[in-house]
């Protein structure tokens, strides 16, 4: 499909745009990936550069998910296949950012943009999951990884949907849950960060 040919591309750039990385340079001049865990995403920012760089980071990230599906559903007159490519191609530009030497984030936020905008009723029920999870636990990574395994069954379940929406969900869902192996590892070993509303 010609749209394919450019629009995935362009959502693969869109999603590499390293907008934690940048605000933490721009506001403390240092390279993020450098403080506290390393990564560029919303979490890692709030703890070393405080609440509004963090909540800055998120809205950036899940925004550019939101608008490339956006983008993807217009220019292709809501072709299922063009759009979940689209979601997908967003969740491997922030994660092999070409900005940051093909390395980057977790990818939960974009996939959050992407994917609310793609299977907005089952999403709705995985961030209540994720929301339980994290309130509960008071770990990010694991509501993150609860999210994501039950993510595709939610899909089928409340979408029954085309094949295409299915893949990517299923795609996605394995993807972030390996994207935070080193958070399992850290779950299983007891020295996971616990999530704190503030900078430490």
């Amino acid at each position: 499909m010609t749209t394919m040919l450019w629009l995935v591309p362009l959502c693969f750039l869109m999603g590499s745009l390293p907008f934690g990385a940048w605000i933490v340079k721009w506001k403390t001049g240092q390279d993020v990936t450098k403080l506290g865990s390393g990564n560029i995403g919303a979490t890692n920012v709030l703890r070393t550069t405080g609440r509004m760089a963090g909540v800055l980071t998120l809205l950036l990230d899940i925004g550019k998910g939101m608008v490339a599906v956006y983008i993807a559903d217009r220019a292709s007159e809501g072709n299922a296949l063009v759009m979940s490519a689209a979601a997908l191609a967003v969740l491997f530009g922030h994660a092999f950012s070409p900005f940051m030497g093909f390395k980057g984030g977790k990818a939960v936020a974009s996939f959050a943009g992407a994917f609310a905008y793609l299977t907005p009723l089952p999403f709705a029920a995985i961030a209540v999951l994720f929301v339980a999870t994290v309130a509960y636990s008071r770990y990010i990574s694991l509501g993150s990884i609860c999210g994501a395994m039950l993510f595709p069954f939610a899909v089928w379940l409340i979408l029954h949907p085309a094949w295409p929406v299915l893949l990517a969900a299923v795609v996605a869902g394995l993807f972030i849950t390996w994207r935070h192996s080193s958070n399992l590892e850290r779950l299983r070993a007891g020295t996971e960060n616990r999530f704190e509303w503030r900078k430490k």
